[in-house]
């Protein structure tokens, strides 16, 4: 059974930081892309970032970029989700995805097969 569990969430004042994780068992995810996505309340869900199993490969938010950043252990089939600069904006249930597809189908969450139940990141201002 494929399991995605995150951790990580919070609460943090603004300009503050925080790191998710996301532990992956259940399966091999070779070929997949890990991803992040977050929902605020009475919002839409909304990619944040996507890397490749591999690691070759990174997807970003055009907005977030140089806040947010995404990297993985493959050794603890954990990917991570390093947030910096934090602003109230920013708060919102955050979840991890894992799937396969291009980029389009992944940053759209259309490609992704699995998810976790999410983590909740509040930043106060």
């Amino acid at each position: 059974q494929v399991q995605l569990v995150e951790s990580g969430g919070g609460l943090v004042q603004a300009g503050g930081s925080l790191r998710l994780s996301c532990a992956a068992s259940g399966r091999a995810f070779s070929g997949y892309f890990m991803g992040w996505f977050r929902q605020a309340p009475g919002k839409e869900r909304e990619f944040v970032s996507a890397i490749s199993w591999g690691g070759g490969v990174t997807y970003r938010a055009d907005s977030l970029k140089g806040r947010f950043t995404i990297f993985r252990d493959k050794d603890k089939n954990t990917v991570y989700l390093q947030m910096n600069t934090l602003q109230p904006e920013d708060t919102a249930v955050y979840y991890c995805a894992a799937g396969r597809g291009g980029r389009t189908a992944v940053v759209a969450g259309t490609a992704m097969e699995y998810w976790g139940k999410g983590t909740l990141v509040t930043v106060s201002s």
